[in-house]
């Protein structure tokens, strides 16, 4: 009810001038949702924080307002509460009329972006020769979810998988292979990617103990840098085997993704030097190339160095990060540019965003920001790892989530005594354990670890995807039931009488605001909230109120309660990136 709120906080502007004069354009109503549904819907609070330069009691002010406030086609009459609080209470008609404006609007009354603007949603970004694991989990559901939110916004959102694809570590892993096993360097899928992850490790111990090795492995790397065509060979099999592992856990997790490595930005790492050199912003310390920073230490108390280039004349990712920040701004013209990784790189990019601006190279239009967030834990409140030890598979974690929720399923079948098709029970187990699994995650907010546990996360009650779906999948099957085509309503009117049926009614328009709230603080765990709350609303509604039995023109109009409920939990969870079931 952003439009809603606006309305009402410019009537609340309107008549404290014409209360208190001119003078008193331009400042803030303070208009804000009520703290308590018994009070209002609003409440306005500039009252309180007029007291002084009006010289009078704050309730004095509220009523002298509240006497000039015209909200008749919005609100019952305004009332005074406490020490000065002007509470407004949307009128039931109102309410009504919103609701049926929109039935036929497919964004269910969402406008879009005002100016939409060129963003970047940088995510994911795996490690070829590594699998993906629990780490990857984050960066990539989270960043998927701001991506569909921002382009369900209206802006051009180009989505980059930033993948670590270039560096020492091919020079050490190709140098291994060409010992062990060189076939893997000169035929495509020679290996698979377990082996490959295995290879890589042998390497990098080989490299920490062995100078002879070391050596080796750095000629490879200059052999790749300079394009040695058997080297170059030996890198692209690699990535592409990589790639196609990256692809299989992307389309589980329904993730479009535009790859751009590190290797793209490598032919302009030299001038991103050469330009800071220019600037006079590079100083030489200890053979390296360095930008000192404003605000960071090392432990003696000195200003901290960012290493651009290395004293072997090799670089590094702080390089490669302005390199690609300098080309998103130049060449892909975004306006703002979202980093989506874990908080212990935020000194990473608060350092690098510095030499951008020192350097001259953000534009004051375009917008940098890191969204960090917290670690996976066990449930014994450490790092995630699996018995043994290791990090977690990524591919790991979600086939055991859909197998989990295959086992759920089947137990409740035979407990309702159900017979369901087996494709039936194994797209209904996918779609639960995928959609589980990324719920879990992105109503946590991402500033803050989470404990990773099956059992909640595939709980039919409290706030999880099965809940949720379990909703959806009640209003479709009101739908069977009462042979209804929600489609087929029309455009009809919807009364509402029943507290439930207003409670809902509200929660329902307030989609925009969250929407809105999200695209700017890029908490997607705040449109889980919603859609927790709203499920809630429905079934209070459901469990009070006949709706096939109920009289016309009732029943209709209940229906579509029903049909709006179950078009803003589809469309809420598509911005989780989470598919709904009419049956489950």
């Amino acid at each position: 009810m952003n439009a809603t709120q606006e309305k009402l906080k410019a009537q609340v502007e309107q008549a404290l001038i014409a209360a208190f004069g001119a003078d008193f354009a331009g400042v803030d109503p303070i208009l804000v949702p009520a703290s308590n549904p018994k009070f209002g819907d609003y409440q306005a609070n500039v009252a309180l924080s007029l007291s002084k330069k009006l010289g009078k009691q704050p309730r004095a002010i509220a009523g002298a307002i509240a006497l000039k406030l015209d909200v008749s086609e919005i609100c019952e009459p305004p009332e005074i509460a406490g020490p000065g609080f002007i509470n407004l209470k949307l009128k039931t008609a109102y309410l009504e009329a919103q609701l049926n404006a929109i039935q036929a609007d497919p964004r269910l009354g969402v406008p879009a972006a005002k100016t939409p603007k060129r963003e970047i949603v940088d995510f994911s970004s795996p490690n070829i020769a590594k699998e993906m694991h629990v780490g990857h989990l984050r960066s990539t559901i989270i960043g998927d979810s701001i991506a569909r939110i921002l382009e369900f916004q209206g802006h051009d959102v180009l989505r980059l998988n930033h993948v670590g694809d270039w560096g020492t570590q091919f020079g050490m892993l190709i140098a291994y292979l060409r010992e062990v096993y060189p076939d893997a360097l000169t035929t495509a899928n020679a290996l698979d990617i377990g082996d490959l992850v295995s290879f890589y490790r042998k390497a990098k111990l080989r490299f920490d103990a062995d100078e002879a090795f070391q050596e080796t492995a750095r000629q490879e790397v200059v052999r790749l840098q300079a394009g040695a065509e058997d080297t170059l060979h030996a890198w692209k099999l690699l990535c592409e085997q990589s790639r196609q592992e990256f692809q299989i856990i992307y389309e589980l997790l329904d993730i479009k993704l535009t790859e751009r490595g590190e290797s793209f930005y490598n032919p302009l790492l030299s001038g991103v030097v050469e330009d800071l050199d220019k600037s006079g912003l590079l100083v030489e310390n200890q053979g390296a190339k360095c930008v000192f920073l404003e605000g960071f230490t090392n432990r003696e108390g000195e200003p901290l160095p960012l290493i651009v280039q290395k004293s072997d004349g090799g670089y590094n990712y702080a390089t490669t990060d302005l390199a690609s920040l300098r080309y998103r701004i130049q060449q892909d013209k975004a306006k703002r540019i979202i980093y989506v990784t874990d908080a212990g790189q935020a000194n990473h990019f608060a350092q690098f965003f510095q030499v951008a601006r020192k350097a001259g190279w953000i534009p004051d239009d375009v917008e940098l920001v890191h969204v960090p967030f917290g670690l996976v834990l066990g449930e014994d409140g450490k790092k995630f790892k699996t018995r043994s030890g290791d990090t977690v598979r990524l591919r790991d974690l979600l086939d055991e989530a859909v197998s989990r929720a295959h086992t759920d399923l089947k137990t409740r079948l035979q407990k309702e005594e159900r017979q369901e098709t087996e494709e039936f029970i194994n797209e209904v187990a996918r779609v639960v354990g995928i959609s589980a699994v990324k719920y879990a995650d992105l109503s946590q907010n991402r500033t803050s670890n989470y404990i990773f546990s099956y059992d909640k996360m595939l709980d039919l009650k409290g706030n999880t995807a099965p809940y949720m779906l379990y909703v959806y999948a009640r209003i479709h099957g009101i739908s069977r039931k009462g042979d209804i085509n929600f489609k087929e309503l029309g455009n009809n009117a919807v009364l509402l009488q029943h507290e439930t049926e207003l409670a809902l009614a509200k929660y329902l328009l307030q989609l925009d605001e969250v929407i809105s709230s999200v695209e700017q603080d890029l908490l997607p765990n705040r449109l889980c909230e919603y859609l927790f709350e709203l499920s809630q609303k429905f079934n209070q509604f459901y469990d009070r109120c006949p709706i096939l039995q109920a009289e016309e023109p009732q029943r209709t109009s209940r229906l579509v309660l029903c049909d709006l409920t179950a078009r803003t939990l589809k469309l809420g969870l598509s911005l989780l990136g989470i598919q709904v079931l009419e049956r489950m």
